[in-house]
Parts: C-alpha cells; sequence; structure tokens
C-alpha cells in the first residue's frame, strides 16, 4: 500500500494526492492488515510461505514472507507510526511547493520498511535494507534548495555504504559455509548456524566447514552493519546532520524505520553472535549512549539534542543485545518509537509557531534554538503537556513506559556484569550514569522551552500559539502510548509486560536479587534531584552557572570533536592524499610517459632521416650513378661508322702518343 503511495503521488495529480488523503487511506490500510496479522500470529505459529525465484545449476534461491512475532510486531510499529506522522504532515506541510514528491518519498521510506521486516531471505533483506538507505536519501534531502540539506543526506548515504559493506560481506561469509541465505533454517531454533559447532580450529556446519575465526567475523560485519544504521559510534555523526530534513521526517526516521533497521537485524541473525561479538556489541552500545548523552548535554538545537537523545537510547538497545537481554531491547525499541516520535512532532509543533513567527515578524533568529525560546507552556499547553509526558518516559520516571523498558535493561545489564570479569562492570555503571545525563538534558530542553518568559516577545510580539489540530491529535494520542498501561498492567514490573513475553525469556527475569530494586531506586531518585536542580537553574531562577569557556564544556558542544576530526584527517587527508596522487599521475606517471613519448619521437625522427639521406639516399645514388653511366656508354653504341672510325683513331692516337711519352722518358 505505500508502494501504490509512491506511484500514485508521482503520477496523479489532485487536492486528494496533494493534501495526502490518498497516503493515509493505504497506510491505514497497511496498519489495519498489520493489526490482523498481528493478532493471528502473536505468539502463535509463525506464517512462512516461499516460492522459487531463480535457479543456478542445482542451487535454487527461495524467497518468500515470514511471519513471526518479530515481523509483526514491526509490522505494527512501522505502520502505526507512519500513519500518525502522515496525519501530522497534512498540517506540517501543507503549502509545501514539493508536497505530491514529499508523500511519494514517504511511501517509498514505508514500503522499504515494512518489507524489510517481513522477508525471510537475507538478500532480499539486505535488498529492502538499500532501499531504506536510499528513501532516507531522498527525504533527508527534500528541501534540496539548503546546501545544508544536500551534505547532510550525502553524509548520511555515504556512512551508511560503510556499514552495507559489512553487511554484503555477512552475507557471503554465511553462504559460503552454508549454501542458503534463508533465515529460518538459517536462525532459527535448530537453524544450521545453532546446528554448527567449532571443534579442531573449524566453524563446521552441514554443507562444509571454515575456520572458526569467520564465526567471530561474521558476527563483526553484520554489527558493523548495524553500527551504521542505527548510529552507533564511530558511524553515528550522519544523524544529528539528518535534522535538515523536515520534522515529519525526522520523527520517522528516529522512531520506528531508519534506525530501529539495525536493531531489527541485530535481532534477526542473533543466534550468529558468540561471546566476542556479543561482548563488542554491548561495550560500543555502552559508549554510544554515554557519549552521545554527554554531547545531548550543551546543545542549543532542539532537534540536535533529540537527535543525540535517540542515538543515545539506540545504545542502550545494543547493550541489552550484548548482554543477552534481546527481548528488552525489542521492548524499548518499541516504547522508545512512541516516545521519541512524540518528542520530535512536539518540536516540529514549535519550530513550526516559531517559523510562522519569524515570517510574520520579519526578524531574523533561528526558529529551532532553544535559547529564543522560553515560556511557551502558556501559548501552547497541549504541546507542552504531551511532551512533557514523553520526556518523562525518555527519562524513564515509574508510570511511563520507558521506565519499564529501560528498568529492564539495566538490571540485566548489572545482572551480566555480576557473573563477568571485573571491567565488565563498567558497562552497567556508565548505563546508570547516562540515564541520569538524560534527565539533565531532556529537562533542561523542557525548562528553557516551556517556563520563563518568551525571550523574543521584545523583538516580534510574541504572538505564538497552539499548533493545528491534526497535529495535536496525533501528539496526544502518541502520549498516551507513553504510559505504562499500553504495555504493562503492573506500573513497577517489566516482567509483566505483553511484549517481553513474546520473546526468549533469561534467567534475569525472575526477581531473586537486589538489582530489582536497588537500580530502579538510584537511578529515579537521582533523576527527580537532577530534574529539580534543573527547575532551579532554567526556570525558577533562570541563572544556571557558565560552564561555557570550560573545556569540558567545549568539548561537549564540539560533539567531542568527531566530526571535525573527520573532516581535518579523514575527509581532508584523503583529499590531499588523492591531491598527491593527482600530482604524481601527472608529473611522475604522466612524465615519465611524455617523456618515453618525446624520446621515442626523438629516435623515430632519427631513423626517419638515416633512411631518407643515408639509406635512400645510397639507392637513389646507385641508380643515379648506373645512370650516368649507362648514358655515357650508350654514346658508344651509335650504329654510325664515321663516328666507330673517329673513335679508333682517337684511341690510336692516344695510344701512340702515350708510347712516344713513355719512351722520351
Amino acid at each position: 500500500m505505500p508502494l501504490l503511495t509512491f506511484f500514485g503521488s508521482l503520477i496523479f495529480r489532485g487536492n486528494v494526492i496533494r493534501g495526502g488523503a490518498f497516503a493515509i487511506c493505504n497506510i491505514s490500510l497497511s496498519l489495519i492488515l498489520s493489526f490482523i496479522l498481528f493478532m493471528q500470529v502473536w505468539n502463535g505459529p509463525a506464517i512462512h510461505e516461499q516460492f522459487s525465484w531463480f535457479t543456478i545449476g542445482s542451487w535454487e534461491l527461495q524467497v518468500g514472507v515470514l511471519l513471526n512475532n518479530l515481523s509483526v510486531l514491526m509490522l505494527l510499529l512501522v505502520s502505526g507510526i507512519a500513519l500518525l506522522v502522515n496525519i501530522y504532515s497534512t498540517k506540517y506541510m501543507q503549502g509545501d511547493p514539493y508536497i505530491r514528491r514529499y508523500w511519494a518519498y514517504l511511501g517509498l521510506f514505508c514500503f522499504s520498511m515494512l518489507g524489510l521486516v517481513i522477508v525471510d531471505n537475507l538478500l532480499l533483506i539486505y535488498m529492502f535494507w538499500e532501499l531504506v538507505g536510499f528513501s532516507s536519501y531522498l527525504l533527508i534531502g527534500f528541501w534540496f534548495t539548503r546546501s545544508t540539506a544536500v551534505r547532510a543526506n550525502k553524509k548520511a548515504f555515504i556512512m551508511n555504504r560503510l556499514g552495507d559493506l559489512g553487511f554484503l560481506i555477512g552475507i557471503m561469509i554465511l553462504f559460503s559455509q552454508f549454501q542458503t541465505l534463508d533465515v529460518t533454517r538459517l536462525f532459527g531454533a535448530d537453524g544450521l548456524v545453532k546446528a554448527a559447532v567449532v571443534s579442531g580450529g573449524s566453524w563446521i556446519g552441514s554443507a562444509g566447514s571454515m575456520p572458526a575465526e569467520w564465526l567471530t567475523t561474521a558476527g563483526i560485519v553484520f554489527f558493523l552493519a548495524a553500527v551504521a544504521k542505527s548510529a552507533q559510534f564511530p558511524l553515528h555523526t550522519w544523524l544529528p546532520d539528518a535534522m535538515e530534513g523536515p520534522t515529519s521526517v525526522s520523527s520517522l526516521i528516529h522512531a520506528a524505520t531508519m534506525v530501529a533497521a539495525g536493531v531489527f537485524l541485530i535481532a534477526r541473525v542473533y543466534p550468529l553472535f558468540d561471546d566476542t561479538v556479543l561482548l563488542v556489541i554491548a561495550s560500543i552500545g555502552a559508549f554510544t549512549a554515554f557519549m552521545a548523552a554527554t554531547i545531548a548535554l550543551t546543545q542549543n538545537d532542539i532537534k540536535r539534542i533529540l537527535a543525540y537523545s535517540t542515538i543515545s537510547q539506540l545504545g542502550f538497545m545494543m547493550l541489552a543485545m550484548g548482554v543477552g537481554a534481546s527481548g528488552s531491547a525489542l521492548f524499548h525499541l518499541v516504547t522508545h518509537a512512541f516516545f521519541k516520535c512524540l518528542l520530535f512532532l512536539a518540536a516540529g509543533a514549535i519550530i513550526h509557531e516559531m517559523a510562522h513567527l519569524k515570517e510574520k515578524s520579519g526578524k531574523d533568529f533561528d526558529p529551532q534554538d532553544i535559547r529564543n525560546m522560553g515560556g511557551l507552556r502558556k501559548h501552547m499547553p497541549v504541546t507542552f503537556i504531551t511532551m512533557a509526558i514523553g520526556s518523562l518516559a525518555l527519562v524513564a520516571l515509574p508510570l511511563t513506559s520507558g521506565y519499564l523498558s529501560k528498568d529492564a535493561i539495566l538490571i540485566q545489564s548489572f545482572e551480566w556484569a555480576e557473573g563477568s570479569a571485573g571491567w565488565h562492570r563498567l558497562i552497567p555503571v556508565s548505563a546508570m550514569i547516562t540515564s541520569w545525563l538524560t534527565a539533565f538534558y531532556i529537562s533542561r530542553l523542557i525548562f528553557k522551552v516551556f517556563f520563563g518568559e518568551f525571550r523574543l516577545s521584545a523583538l516580534t510580539g510574541g504572538h505564538v500559539h497552539e499548533a493545528h489540530a491534526a497535529m495535536r491529535y496525533v501528539l496526544v494520542i502518541l502520549s498516551v502510548f507513553c504510559l505504562f498501561p499500553v504495555f504493562s498492567f503492573h506500573p513497577l514490573l517489566f516482567e509483566d509486560a505483553w511484549i517481553l513475553q513474546g520473546f526468549p525469556q533469561i534467567d534475569s527475569m525472575t526477581r531473586v536479587n537486589a538489582f530489582h530494586t536497588v537500580v530502579p531506586a538510584a537511578v529515579n531518585l537521582i533523576s527527580i534531584a537532577l530534574i529539580c536542580l534543573c527547575y532551579r537553574w532554567y526556570a525558577a531562577t533562570a541563572k544556571a552557572p557558565d560552564y561555557s569557556r570550560s573545556v569540558l564544556f567545549k568539548f561537549s558542544q564540539d560533539q567531542w570533536h568527531i566530526d571535525r576530526f573527520y573532516s581535518s584527517v579523514l575527509v581532508s587527508g584523503t583529499t590531499r592524499f588523492a591531491g598527491l596522487l593527482y600530482w604524481i599521475d601527472r608529473h611522475i606517471v604522466d612524465g615519465l610517459v611524455n617523456t618515453a613519448g618525446a624520446l621515442g619521437r626523438r629516435l623515430a625522427a632519427g631513423s626517419r632521416w638515416i633512411d631518407r639521406y643515408v639509406v635512400d639516399g645510397l639507392v637513389n645514388f646507385s641508380g643515379y650513378l648506373a645512370g650516368v653511366v649507362g648514358n655515357f656508354v650508350r654514346h658508344f653504341q651509335t650504329g654510325r661508322l664515321q663516328h666507330y672510325l673517329v673513335t679508333m683513331l682517337i684511341i690510336i692516337l692516344t695510344l701512340f702518343i702515350f708510347k712516344y711519352y713513355t719512351a722520351a722518358i
């Protein structure tokens, strides 16, 4: 149905297309069908239908649709979030001259993600994976007249290609070992990956064996693909720049589509990962979560703060995958989709009104800078309440959905570290610190945007009002999904969440240790204290300490200098190296070639002179001499008697004179 939106929006015209009714009808039907499939498949027998695509020799590629708990959950999530974003976009994008193209790209984006989650073959997953990247490239650069948008979509596209290379290598390794790309045959309960054993330095499967190191290599390259798509360190820098697209697009990318694809891939191939790869996943996830949270502390662009928040929360999901809590990671993926979509759409409503205010007042200011806001709760109460609910879910305070899913991740990470090496405990500790940082940066955002007085009232008159009803209703619906009853009837026990019941359980799901009490208590008490501190600094007195000159503040504000490092070392280094190669090619390689060519031309010229004046000269002189001699001798054979007599007389006289002369001597 979203693919129908893509073609229909490009082919047909009219208010139905431009207004979004056609796109909303199609994605609504997708949601209805997804819900029907969800009710049939969830915690029931999986549906797996295949057909033969093509045959090479005796090998046949079977492809089809696989609907299990993971698939139908993602179907419902993607179509549900996409429907709300489509409804929101009808007003947010109203009046845009390229609105038909917007609906087409949005349809292609949703089609790509829906296809990704239901196909049963790694080759097809890879194809839809690439389509997700391509459609995100189109949407990030939707406002292509802006140079920043063009740079952002190119950056996202190129950095994701690095991860896609890992995906392709992983496919090659698995196919070389097992001669199949079927997800069920590879990663099912009795799949080939689980049945394969590592013995004698080899990874042995039913079809052959390869060195055991390739098991770890396969896991690492698949994780590399997820690192790029889910914006994990060090391939995370494209996501904050992707905010150059429309905010509605940002919400869809961050909530349930592109960045979620990496976590989905990890879940799909999870049996492949050995202990080494799982430790790498947990370490990268924990570091990314901490790093992104520290950067979000000092940013002033409202969308950039939320972008780094997304990177941080994706780090939590990767951390959960690494410690064996894959069900908790998927649970957090779902809860995060709702509260992050809510936060982005609420931010979009604020930016929308600030941009209108900028247009009406004729003043020049950044409508996304939180330093230009303040006191907006009086003008936009619905946006304030809903965004506050989403923020509480992000902080993971009790009674919210975020509390349940993040509680599960933190507790299980501590239990994992308890049975591991000493330094492994740094992973859950850093995750706890990240949770506290999350409470601070999102509280800073809320208090600076909604509390105090509107900072531009004197400059613009301050005529800000609530967003359009279509946008407000979407925010209200999303805020409901940020509360605990949607996922569990018990507000404090994540074990009762229905999503977790649909995925494999681990031993830590039973409350047998102090972590189930100590960790949530510590996280929430300090988070509440930090929220109160933020209120005092940014709302009550508006006199926060000025740390802007400190080294750590600048380090955070410049995003750990990672982008600068990439630009100055990798990008500039590559261009300088390319310049060096160009100089070598032009002056050394081409110089040698040109010198050889000039020398060849000179040798040819010398050979030509010798051939013309020496060889041809000798030949021509011989011919000339023969002609002269022939012409001379020819005169002796005239056929006239008198000539012969005269000649004889001359000869006789000559001989006589010669004899007389010699005799006289």
